[in-house]
């Protein structure tokens, strides 16, 4: 880990190049209030926004804490090596055509390799990077417009776009940002070091990271943890697709499980939760800075409108949200203050008897709080006009917090319903001004999201080439030497004697041809056999050779077991409905290896064919424990292969009362 604490609160910032980008990043830090000493750095020793530059950075007579170098990119590097034999705290590298540049120029990451050489230790953000704003300290290195104002206490956000990062800045949601810092092309230090840093700043009190690509995994698990130990949530907007897992696959698993749901399990193994969309992501972090992370995820809603009421419970609904009935105390005490009049219900639908009455709004609203609610929802839309007369909201929203010391919201049905000053004062008093009905609810799930990073890190796989695919013997063969059960079988060629080979085996018998990947597709599969109808069998199927193996009976539950090596987030390990309607239902969900037994059991009761597992309708269950040893076989199988195996998939795994047996396996993998 670098010392990045010169670079991101320098005393001294020098401004290299002579462009109007440079004369932009003077005007910012005068701007923001920077009481430092800001100087330019030209060859020429031009006059720049109104200071004389000098000739070379050896000209300066004290350490240089931070510089922009502003110039191209091959005087950066030179600029870079200069301000590192100086032992400069570090430096924003500006210039593009480092690895993001075209294929038509190859150098551009030649070039980034020789500038991570030039820095040695001192650190760089960038190339290709805006910079950061700290409104703690009032510092900025940023070479265009920003509306960031100074700040006691914030939250960070951290985007791998420049013009996200300029976008944000300029929100009017009342959010206080204390940090925004734009990473570029990561050539040196990457996001998830970055948060780290930040996460030493006691002001911060939640970090948003806008993610293009992980990189570094082991990072951002070492951020995980620390933020987890310091008590500061973390959350995402992930987007962008990892092309490393476009690979050809041949397996049902790696087309269901695609790039983005390894970007999702590594998320939910970091505890991190994840957003789609930018107002929802500022939202979260606005009820995240105000409340920390929330107990649960038990909402109560209080609005005057029966339809405010019906959309909070539709649109909660389609989230992993609850909103449950009010308890006699809240009864009692809605009683109390609204009369008989009003149905009481959660979300509740308080008519307007008491508007203007700010102390009889506020018993209304404190009623639908209690030591069962994690976040209440007050919804007030705020008019363009005359705000005056919903002066009372407000007063009433702080006397509930005040009074009851319990999270509490108010929320704008839209978001230009949420005035500015409005959110600010609220926050001033511990209530969280909500920009949006959909983003409140987005914001609630998200800081309902608590659970401790995974400490056992994820595993790292290899990067051969997939050339070899095991035929279904060979892969089930594979797989028993680690533990999982397959059926008893035989291995023949298509003309020999097929009576004798199954003389070992139970009918009824099941017959595949081997060397297809998709075997049903191509009709290779014969089951419910006996003795007499091997040989026919075989001459239909046509190929080489045939599998011969007792057919399994008695299955409560078909399962797809698989795993796909992920170059960007490990090895995705896939459970879901199996046999031949696996792609057709799409009932998936996804994990990282290695995941524990608990893990995997949890996921396995998010599945929409859960119920079968249960035993559905009187129908007996299946055996938990014997499907449990069944994924950790398979998993077994890829840390011991994590250098070369690509995909494996178990499909089905038939799931009995009594035993899990995997009845088809593929594996894909890179020789050695």
């Amino acid at each position: 880990m670098r010392d990045l604490a010169r670079l991101l609160n320098p005393h001294s910032i020098a401004v290299i190049g002579g462009g109007a980008w440079c004369a932009s990043i003077m005007q910012a830090a005068d701007r923001i209030g920077f009481s430092g000493e800001i100087f330019p750095v030209h060859p020429e020793g031009k006059n720049i926004s109104g200071r004389k530059a000098l000739r070379r950075l050896e000209d300066w007579p004290e350490p240089i804490d931070a510089a922009f170098v502003g110039i191209n990119r091959h005087g950066t590097i030179a600029a870079i090596e200069t301000l590192s034999g100086l032992n400069a705290g570090g430096a924003v590298c500006f210039a593009s055509g480092f690895t993001e540049a075209t294929a038509e120029d190859a150098g551009g990451a030649d070039l980034q390799a020789q500038l991570v050489w030039a820095a040695g230790r001192m650190p760089i953000l960038g190339p290709n990077c805006y910079g950061f704003i700290n409104a703690l300290d009032r510092v900025a290195i940023w070479p265009d417009q920003h509306g960031m104002q100074p700040v006691d206490r914030g939250v960070a956000i951290l985007s791998q776009s420049s013009n996200i990062a300029i976008n944000l800045t300029m929100q009017k949601r009342g959010l206080p940002i204390a940090y925004m810092v734009t990473c570029g092309n990561m050539a040196q230090v990457g996001q998830a070091e970055l948060a780290a840093a930040l996460l030493d700043d006691t002001r911060v009190t939640a970090i948003g990271l806008h993610v293009e690509g992980f990189g570094d995994l082991r990072a951002w698990e070492a951020l995980a943890q620390k933020a987890n130990t310091r008590g500061v949530p973390l959350v995402a907007l992930k987007v962008g697709r990892s092309e490393q897992a476009r690979q050809a696959t041949v397996s049902h698993t790696a087309s269901l499980a695609g790039s983005d749901a390894g970007a999702q399990a590594f998320l939910d193994r970091l505890g991190i939760a994840r957003l789609h969309g930018l107002p929802e992501f500022l939202e979260t972090l606005k009820l995240l800075h105000c409340t920390g992370r929330l107990g649960g995820n038990r909402i109560a809603s209080i609005s005057c409108s029966g339809g405010e009421a019906s959309l909070v419970a539709d649109m909660a609904t389609t989230r992993a949200l609850s909103l449950p009935p009010l308890d006699a105390g809240q009864k009692e005490t809605l009683r109390h203050t609204l009369g008989p009049m009003v149905a009481l219900a959660n979300p509740l639908d308080y008519h307007t008897y008491v508007w203007r009455d700010a102390d009889a709004m506020a018993q209304a609203w404190a009623g639908m709080t209690g030591g069962d609610i994690d976040l209440t929802l007050s919804i007030v839309d705020y008019p363009h006009t005359d705000a005056t007369d919903w002066d009372c909201a407000t007063q009433a929203a702080i006397q509930v917090r005040r009074d009851t010391g319990r999270p509490f919201a108010v929320v704008a049905t839209l978001p230009e319903l949420m005035p500015e000053p409005v959110a600010r004062d609220l926050m001033a008093h511990g209530v969280v001004p909500l920009a949006g009905l959909n983003e409140a609810l987005a914001a609630a799930e998200a800081a309902a999201v608590g659970r401790a990073p995974c400490p056992e890190p994820v595993l790292l796989p290899g990067s051969g080439v997939p050339d070899l695919i095991l035929n279904e013997a060979e892969a089930k063969a594979a797989l028993a030497a680690h533990g999982l059960h397959v059926p008893a079988w035989g291995l023949v060629l298509a003309g020999a004697e097929m009576a004798k080979a199954a003389e070992h085996l139970r009918p009824p018998f099941v017959v595949k041809g081997l060397g297809l990947t998709h075997k049903s597709e191509h009709g290779a599969v014969r089951l419910g056999l006996q003795a007499d109808d091997l040989a026919r069998a075989a001459q239909e199927i046509g190929t080489d050779e045939v599998l011969i193996e007792e057919m399994e009976t008695g299955g409560v539950a078909e399962l797809l077991v698989g795993v796909t090596r992920d170059a960007a987030h490990g090895f995705v390990l896939t459970l879901g409905a199996g046999g031949v309607l696996t792609e057709l239902l799409r009932d998936t969900v996804s994990l990282l290896v290695p995941s524990p037994p608990e893990q995997v059991e949890q996921a396995l009761r998010q599945l929409g064919c859960a119920p079968l597992l249960a035993g559905y309708r009187g129908k007996p269950a299946a055996q938990m424990a014997a499907i449990l040893r069944a994924v950790m076989a398979v998993q077994s199988y890829v840390i011991a292969n994590a250098d070369t195996v690509t995909e494996v998939e178990i499909n089905p795994l038939i799931c009995t009362p009594d035993r899990a047996i995997a009845v088809d396996a593929l594996i894909r993998k890179a020789r050695k």
